[in-house]
């Protein structure tokens, strides 16, 4: 198999070689904090014939990760963007389990957020095998990614398709709408799992909470500001929230149903979608889907809910969302029409639509969204998203931020390189800025 077919296919564990020398230069100049600058310098220098980089070489802005998601075997693909905003494909690597397709793409088996994260310090990214039932953990090495010892890990449920991590606390989404498992009749549930020091997962004693069967959970959403888990059960119509305890434990608060009010006159279902929280406040965003508006909540000190107000969203079946690390910004993706609606939050509770911005068009649908750290550069995954939709529907985009929040496209999106004749559907993206 020639080297680019062995990447694309999934087949290298790798795409990072160092050689021994300079894997044991970077070790022993690591163990000393201002010698890490140094010892990338020497990494870099010392690549096998030169041809690729470690993750952290100079001039790196951002990592960039997706995951396959194929039922032959899924996979994470790594790209790096120097600052320019145009991605450069750095390689695959197995995740040790199997990703899930619906030949119907109907809704509730693709709809899923934060399939893969990474830690606040950058050093695991953890990522679901959605038709394995599993959970993938993996060091960030300056040469790749290293599953650590154990992984991939059971989900604790079927078909994982969201994680969040609070501290040590990763919790999990386990949707139960793989087409290829659903006559096992396994309850979808939100669980919790501690994450030990070498990012070995150890489930969390009655942190399991059970919710109703084909309610379509979706998102594990942490909050930024206190101890709390948000979820979106879209089929079932209501918000979940949780309060995570000093043990690990999820304490459910009473689950609520979006307001009737919001769908006076409209005969649309009552369907919450993508979530975040506000940085600095104890303030949630909540996509209503099939009505292109976006509810505004509060939250208390128990992370119980109360329901401010909705606003109009200009484009079409808002799916996602992220805010700005600087609060002062909300972006929610348009799976409908493309598009991101930004909204100016000087008022926070009272978000303003300043921008309706419709990015290029791929054969896909843009679903998962992720901000860098530096809140200069957006990423959107365009997944497959009907019978029709080419492979090249498998992309993302790379929108570079305005000093204003506004957004630009400056290159046409990134095709995935996934290759093969299995089905596949990418899914998630996750960023980890280096600068």
């Amino acid at each position: 198999m020639k080297e680019p077919e062995r990447f694309m296919t999934g087949a290298a564990h790798d795409h990072f070689f160092v050689s021994t020398k300079s894997d044991s230069i970077f070790k022993r100049f690591a163990r000393r904090p201002k010698c890490r600058a140094l010892a990338l310098a020497l990494l870099t220098l010392t690549i096998i014939g030169g041809v690729q980089t470690p993750l952290w070489s100079a001039g790196v802005t951002d990592i960039i990760w997706l995951e396959s998601n194929s039922t032959a075997g899924n996979s994470i693909l790594a790209f790096k963007n120097d600052g320019s905003g145009n991605p450069t494909f750095l390689g695959s690597t197995p995740a040790g389990g199997i990703g899930v397709f619906d030949k119907t793409f109907a809704l509730g088996p693709f709809d899923s957020d934060q399939n893969l994260i990474v830690n606040d310090d950058g050093t695991l990214l953890f990522a679901v095998n959605s038709g394995s039932n599993s959970i993938a953990v993996f060091r960030i090495t300056p040469h790749g990614l290293q599953a650590v010892q154990g992984s991939p890990f059971g989900s604790g449920g079927s078909d994982p398709v969201s994680l969040g991590l609070k501290g040590d606390i990763l919790a999990v989404v386990n949707k139960d709408q793989d087409p290829a498992q659903n006559a096992n009749l396994i309850l979808p549930n939100y669980t919790a799992f501690r994450v030990l020091s070498d990012g070995q997962l150890i489930p969390i004693e009655n942190s399991t909470v059970p919710v109703a069967y084909n309610s379509s959970p979706s998102q594990a959403l942490t909050a930024f500001r206190g101890p709390f888990l948000f979820g979106a059960d879209f089929f079932g119509g209501l918000l979940q929230s949780f309060r995570i305890d000093e043990d690990g434990r999820l304490h459910q608060n009473p689950p609520q149903a979006l307001p009737n009010s919001v769908f006076a006159g409209q005969t649309a279902g009552h369907q919450p979608l993508g979530m975040r929280t506000h940085p600095n406040l104890p303030i949630l965003y909540v996509d209503i889907t099939p009505i292109s508006e976006v509810a505004v909540y509060r939250y208390d000190e128990r992370g119980v809910l109360s329901f401010v107000r909705t606003v109009k969203d200009s484009g079409a079946a808002p799916c996602w969302a992220v805010v700005n690390h600087a609060g002062t910004r909300l972006y929610a993706t348009n799976t409908g029409d493309n598009s991101i609606a930004v909204y100016d939050l000087t008022d926070p509770l009272d978000p303003v639509e300043i921008q309706h911005f419709v990015m290029d068009a791929t054969t896909g649908a843009p679903f998962s969204t992720v901000i860098d750290q530096s809140d200069e550069f957006i990423y959107v995954s365009s997944e497959q998203s009907s019978a029709n939709s080419t492979p090249a529907g498998n992309a993302f985009h790379t929108l570079k931020v305005n000093p204003d929040g506004t957004l630009t496209e400056p290159f046409s999106p990134t095709a995935l390189p996934i290759g093969g004749n299995m089905p596949v559907r990418a899914q998630g993206i996750s960023v980890f800025g280096t600068k």
